[in-house]
């Protein structure tokens, strides 16, 4: 019974030994891209994009994914993407964007963030 406890305790100690050079492998840093830890490891896991079939009159809380663009149109600043015009407007003390023209051939089924 002893010698199968010392052979127990020796298998141990040599699979422990052998741990203890693949941690710095698997070591999670800061700042690496590939790592559960890293910025961009988090935000991967945290904003999630999903596809939505935008129409005209449609209230938006946010604006897809990429749309930065404003224009004046008649006087009122609007945002423009890929054929798109939003429109700010307010729900209280929230922004939100109105879909109000579509040109044709514009593409409808965008990506927004959740």
């Amino acid at each position: 019974m002893k010698r199968r406890d010392l052979l127990r305790s020796l298998a141990t100690v040599a699979v422990g030994a052998a741990a203890i050079p693949l941690s710095n492998l698997v070591e999670a840093r800061v700042g690496r891209p590939a790592t559960p830890g890293s910025v961009a490891g988090v935000r991967r896991r945290t904003r999630r994009r999903t596809r939505r079939r935008v129409y005209r009159h449609m209230t938006l809380y946010s604006l897809p994914y990429g749309c930065a663009t404003t224009r004046v149109r008649g006087g009122v600043s609007y945002y423009y993407c890929g054929g798109i015009w939003y429109q700010p407007t307010y729900q209280g003390s929230t922004v939100v964007y109105v879909v109000t023209d579509i040109e044709s051939g514009a593409n409808t089924n965008l990506e927004f963030y959740e």
